[in-house]
């Protein structure tokens, strides 16, 4: 197992990328510090920064963690999940739900004023 201590943090902190194992789309991505890297091992469910807590602890939509793996810089890590519910606080699937031109492209999977 690779230590986190070797992994190339920024100001304490690493980006975690959010992918669909099944799917392949990419969810969200959030920066994550060591504690919530080792606690999302841990658990198997995924943890970030600025949450004190799981994502998903308020509204329900977990991110159950099958696989972690780091790039070759090591100064990423990406999250292979089973989504339960959506990724977005907005409602989405996917914190990438809109193109370029601001069209809303993505799945929206529940209202926010319902789960917050």
């Amino acid at each position: 197992m690779i230590d986190f201590g070797n992994l190339k943090y920024e100001n304490g902190l690493i980006i975690g990328i959010v992918q669909d194992r099944a799917s392949k789309e990419v969810l969200m991505c959030a920066y994550m510090n060591r504690e919530a890297l080792e606690k999302t091992v841990e658990t198997g469910i995924a943890h970030f920064c600025g949450e004190p807590r799981k994502k998903g602890e308020t509204s329900g939509h977990l991110q159950k963690v099958k696989e972690i793996r780091i790039d070759c810089d090591m100064d990423s890590v990406l999250l292979l999940v089973e989504q339960v519910g959506g990724a977005c606080h907005m409602g989405y699937r996917s914190c990438f739900y809109r193109n370029l031109d601001g069209e809303v492209v993505g799945e929206k999977v529940f209202e926010p004023e319902d789960v917050y």
